[in-house]
C-alpha cells in the first residue's frame, strides 16, 4: 500500500471476472505520512482508507469483467462496519463479490480480514461509464498489470 497515493492493492491473488469475484492482498506499510496524524504515538489505518481498499479491489474485478472497456466510478457505500483496528505492518486480505451488474450500475459486497479475523465489510455501488480519456484507461491497465500476476499468465 502507498496510502498517500491511494494505491491500496498490492496483489491480486485470485480473480474470476465471469463469476464476479476477487481476492486481493494489501500490505500496510510500517511507516506512512498518514500515520503522523492518525494517530500520533498510536498509528492506525483510517477507516475511510479501508473502505477505499474494498472499493479498489471491487473496482479491479469490475474493470476485468468489463474488459477495460468502461470504468467503474464509486457511487455509494452502504452498511460499512469497522470491527477492529488496523495497525502498521498488517497483511490485509480483501474479498469482493458481485451482487448486481446492469442498468449502468454494479454493486459488490466486500470485506477485509487479517489473520483470519474480519476487519470490516461493506456494500459498494459503482456507476459504470466510459473512460473520460485514454490516459486514465492506460493508467488503470498499467496498475492492473503491476498488481496482477494473472495478467502475465
Amino acid at each position: 500500500m502507498l496510502l498517500e497515493y491511494f494505491q491500496m492493492i498490492d496483489n491480486i491473488e485470485q480473480l474470476d471476472p465471469d463469476r464476479g469475484t476477487i481476492l486481493a492482498r494489501a500490505d500496510v506499510p510500517m511507516e506512512s505520512p498518514v500515520f503522523e496524524g492518525h494517530f500520533p504515538g498510536s498509528p492506525l489505518v483510517p477507516g475511510v482508507l479501508l473502505i477505499e481498499t474494498m472499493a479498489q479491489a471491487s473496482g479491479f474485478m469490475l474493470l476485468s469483467r468489463l474488459k477495460f472497456e468502461k470504468m467503474p466510478f464509486l457511487a455509494n457505500v452502504t452498511g460499512a462496519k469497522m470491527r477492529t483496528f488496523v495497525e502498521p505492518g498488517a497483511v490485509l486480505m480483501v474479498n469482493a463479490e458481485l451482487e448486481h451488474d446492469g442498468s449502468g450500475f454494479a454493486k459488490t459486497r466486500a470485506e477485509i480480514s487479517s489473520d483470519g479475523k474480519k476487519i470490516c465489510d461493506s456494500r459498494i455501488m459503482f456507476r459504470i461509464m466510459p473512460f473520460p480519456n485514454e490516459t486514465l484507461k492506460s493508467n488503470m491497465l498499467d496498475r492492473f498489470s503491476q498488481i496482477s500476476r494473472l495478467a502475465a499468465e
